[in-house]
Parts: structure tokens; sequence; C-alpha cells
């Protein structure tokens, strides 16, 4: 097992204005307030550099149905000063729900591909028997990897006041989504097993995909134990 449940909110986005405004706001504020939220597990910040979307977040879940929960949509609904600040500057925000159809592997690595892509309608299990069953266990075994996970999207995010400052989501696709410790394995690795003809021939759309780094990672057990910083920490 890659992550640490079967459930997860996934988000890719850019951001117009100081990435490094941006990174102290999610590492002091934002991601410490978010796995304070009952169901929240682990939370992760993914960049990429020189391509769009710049970063990528994974919100590990109890369960899908912490999206819609009363606790969540409180904090939605109730953004902060800083939050409601740094919300201007998102563009493009991909965001979704999604459950683990298929996993492989244990751990995390500093470096991690993730490949979005939509398999034609009808043709889900196609699309889900090939990379369920081959794709994401081989990739698990090739040398530099850690793990392999395969997202499906489920319900879409209900409209909230964080959502209505930055904008509508789009829609969440289907997600492929793999780490390691060295991310020239890893890239090799993606090339040969998640080319774009094999996603043709098994009736998905061509996928788009990125090399990202680890930014930042919390736990909920360790939100718990701490306090969030201020909003100007110290030099």
């Amino acid at each position: 097992m890659a992550l640490m449940t079967d459930a997860a909110m996934l988000l890719f986005y850019d951001f117009a204005g100081d990435a490094a405004d941006h990174d102290d706001w999610h590492t002091y504020e934002h991601m410490h307030e978010r796995l304070s939220v009952p169901g929240f597990v682990r939370g992760t910040r993914w960049t990429t550099e020189g391509g769009s979307p710049r970063y990528m977040a994974i919100y590990e879940m109890t369960g899908v149905e912490v999206g819609t929960s009363a606790p969540y949509l409180e904090r939605l609904n109730n953004p902060t000063p800083w939050t409601t600040q740094t919300m201007s500057g998102f563009r493009g925000m991909m965001r979704g729900f999604c459950t683990v159809v298929a996993s492989s592997g244990f751990g995390l690595g500093r470096a991690a591909v993730a490949v979005r892509f939509t398999p034609a309608s009808g043709k889900e299990y196609d699309a889900l028997g090939w990379l369920g069953q081959q794709v994401v266990p081989a990739l698990a075994l090739k040398r530099g990897i850690a793990g392999a996970t395969l997202f499906r999207p489920t319900v879409k995010p209900p409209m909230t006041k964080e959502q209505s400052m930055r904008g509508a989501d789009a829609d969440m696709t289907w997600v492929l989504f793999a780490t390691g410790h060295d991310s020239a394995a890893l890239q090799s690795a993606a090339a040969e097993l998640l080319d774009a003809s094999a996603f043709e021939q098994h009736s998905a759309s061509r996928p788009q995909g990125a090399l990202y780094e680890l930014g930042y990672t919390i736990t909920a057990d360790e939100a718990a134990r701490s306090a969030a910083k201020p909003r100007k920490a110290a030099p």
C-alpha cells in the first residue's frame, strides 16, 4: 500500500503570485488547518518546475464522505484572512475526491510522477484492468520506486465560499501516482510503462503528466500535537 488510506482529495493548480508566499501559507496555516479536520490523515504538497499545473496536493482521508462532512465544510465556508488573500492567486484549480482502486509498493519517495487521464465512457474497466493489474504492480517493482497508486474520482465537491473566491473547480480525472527516491529512475519507468499509445489502445484519453518534487508533508497526529505557526514566521 503506497498511501495510508483508500480515499483522498487531490488538487492540481497554478498560482499567480509569489510562490514563496503561497508555500508559507500552505505550510504554516493551511495544511495544519486541514489536517485538524476529523477524517484527514496526511497531506503532501508537490511542485513541478517549468510545467503546469505547478502544484499537486494530496490529502489522504478515512473516506470520501469526509469531503462533505460538517467540520470540513465549516472551514471552507469560513476562510481565514490569510486564506482569503491567497485564494486570489489560484489559477486552473482541478479538485476532487477519489478512491484508491489499485495500489502496489509502500512508503513515500521524494519524487513523484502524476499522470491524469479519462477513460472513454463505458470503457472504465478496460483502463482499470490494464493499469491496476499490469502497470501499477510493474511500476512498484522498478528500481528506485517506492510505490504506485491508481485514483478514480467519485463525487464532485460542493460549491463553497473558498471555491467561489477562486472560481469553479474543474472536474477531477483519473490519476496514476507513483513515488520514488530516484527521480531519473521514476521518469524512465514512466516513459516505458505509460506511453501515450498504450492509453489509446485501452480506450483512454491522451495522458497528461509531470514529474513532481515533495515540498511538505504533515499528518493528523502531528497537527494534533502542535499549534499552527503565525502568519509571519520568524526569519
